[in-house]
């Protein structure tokens, strides 16, 4: 556990935590701690756009990604928020500079790395530091994995009823499984929300969308696609960076399972899980997105090559909703479809 006094320990509790992307909660939890995931409370405040413009008259650039000036925003505004577990490896290469700009503003900063190639035991080391770091044992966080693990098998539930009852819009399917990063800082609350969720499940009936879709790649920062294509007839039956949040991974073994999460590892292990769920869901077309100025851009070269069905690349700036020319291109890409 380290040499921490319990009066350094002590700092963390009843402390709200801000994280940049999904780490191991249940650390956070076991230490009493709220995590709070930064990019859902970004992209949901009233006015996301002056978020984003706010960082760039801080002296962000303005081909920075959004979502990194967003969060710097984010922090500034929420006072409450003076602790940040950011992850350094296996996510946006921008992060380093957001955490330093954040400590010049006299933001605590914890790093978190996954290794670039899955190694167990440096993934390892990394939980137990920042176990130490949060001063909880391997009890509390297991009494934690187990309680999240409620939740999260019900958000299994929902995604399983997108694909293969038809009874779930793509947004809902997007915007449970996302939330699984932080639980909304109170899985109790968020728990209730899943259940009530899937008890009006009980009185749907099936989607009629003819054209099953998978979305792959970060969130998007635009806030009506999934609406948009189910105007078209089409709907995305698999998210796969979302459901990745969730974990779905029926292991006890902590380190194992942030190990089989694929997010924050290389695109050909990332793209072993998503040919799996494409055939399994029985997609017709994928939808890639891109965040502009991002290096998973480059990908979009590999995820072509291998995947053997239809690929339509979006590009998403800031918060919006989508503009002519997007539009335009996934009606083409429906058509085609179709």
């Amino acid at each position: 556990m380290g040499d921490r006094s319990t009066q350094e320990t002590l700092q963390f509790k009843s402390r709200r935590v801000g994280i940049t992307t999904t780490v191991p909660v249940e650390v956070i939890y076991a230490a009493g701690c709220i995590p709070v995931d930064l990019n859902n409370v970004f992209i949901t405040s009233p006015n996301p756009g002056e978020l984003v413009e706010e960082a760039e008259l801080a002296g962000y650039p303005r081909n920075v990604c959004a979502w990194i000036k967003g969060i710097y925003s984010t922090v500034l505004r929420h006072r409450d928020i003076r602790t940040l577990v950011a992850v350094t490896q296996g996510d946006c290469s921008n992060t380093h500079a957001l955490m330093e700009t954040l400590e010049l503003i006299g933001v605590e900063v914890i790093p978190f790395a996954y290794p670039f190639d899955r190694d167990r035991d440096l993934l390892a080391l990394q939980i137990e530091k920042l176990m130490d770091r949060f001063g909880v044992d391997g009890t509390a966080v297991n009494r934690a994995r187990e309680r999240l693990d409620q939740i999260r098998r019900k958000v299994w539930e929902i995604d399983r009823l997108t694909w293969q009852e038809n009874l779930v819009g793509g947004w809902d399917n997007h915007l449970y499984q996302v939330n699984c990063s932080d639980f909304k800082g109170n899985p109790d609350v968020f728990e209730q929300e899943v259940d009530d969720f899937l008890a009006r499940l009980k009185e749907a009936q099936p989607r009629q969308e003819r054209i099953r879709l998978a979305y792959i790649g970060v969130p998007p920062i635009m806030d009506d696609l999934y609406d948009y294509l189910e105007e078209r007839g089409a709907r995305v039956v698999y998210n796969e960076t979302q459901r990745q949040f969730t974990l779905p991974f029926e292991t006890a073994d902590l380190v194992e399972r942030y190990r089989l999460y694929s997010y924050p590892y290389g695109i050909f292990y990332r793209l072993e899980d998503i040919s799996r769920e494409l055939e399994k869901r029985r997609v017709h077309g994928v939808i890639h997105y891109a965040q502009s100025f991002c290096f998973r851009q480059i990908e979009d070269l590999i995820v072509r090559q291998r995947l053997k069905l239809p690929v339509l690349t979006l590009e998403g700036d800031r918060p919006n909703r989508l503009d002519a020319r997007t539009r335009m291109r996934l009606d083409a890409f429906i058509e085609m479809l179709q």
